[in-house]
């Protein structure tokens, strides 16, 4: 192997920042470019991306929002989601990922679920954001970051 390639190869990072990267954010532009690119993205999340990003934009979520209920809660410890204040940013790409194929899935229970998973998912993001993140206590639980790059990524009102 000429001793060029082994250089570049070497200077190779896993960890780069993506284009939609925040620079407190740790990403790697691998892993959500897989989420992205690996499945066909739902009509469902495409709405609800666009729903977010033209409320944020409108109204930035000044108001606090209420927070899910016990049944919404229920139906997370059904297929054993944390709430999202709990969730690091790969149980949120992997929650994506199944999230993604659960919507196109022939099981029309389980598509059902799965939007109203990711309304749930919506909704506790929405109070993260208009409480400041003061829900957060640690800095592991980022997955609320990651869902929220989701939805700018695939929303067409996003700049």
């Amino acid at each position: 192997m000429p001793e060029d390639l082994i250089e570049k190869k070497s200077n190779f990072d896993l960890t780069s920042r993506s284009a939609f990267s925040r620079d407190e954010d740790v990403f790697t532009s691998r892993s959500f470019a897989a989420l992205l690119a690996k499945n066909i993205i739902p009509y469902s999340h495409k709405k609800m991306a666009d729903n977010y990003v033209i409320i944020k934009r409108v109204f930035k979520f000044q108001a606090v929002l209420s927070r899910i209920t016990k049944i919404e809660r229920n139906l997370l410890a059904k297929y054993d989601f944390n709430t999202l204040e709990f969730t690091t940013v790969k149980q949120m790409y992997e929650e994506l990922a199944l999230l993604q194929k659960w919507a196109v899935s022939n099981d029309e229970t389980l598509r059902k679920e799965s939007d109203e998973i990711l309304e749930i998912r919506t909704k506790e993001l929405k109070y993260i954001i208009a409480t400041s993140y003061a829900s957060i206590s640690n800095e592991i639980y980022k997955g609320y970051l990651a869902l929220e790059n989701y939805f700018i990524e695939i929303s067409k009102y996003s700049d």
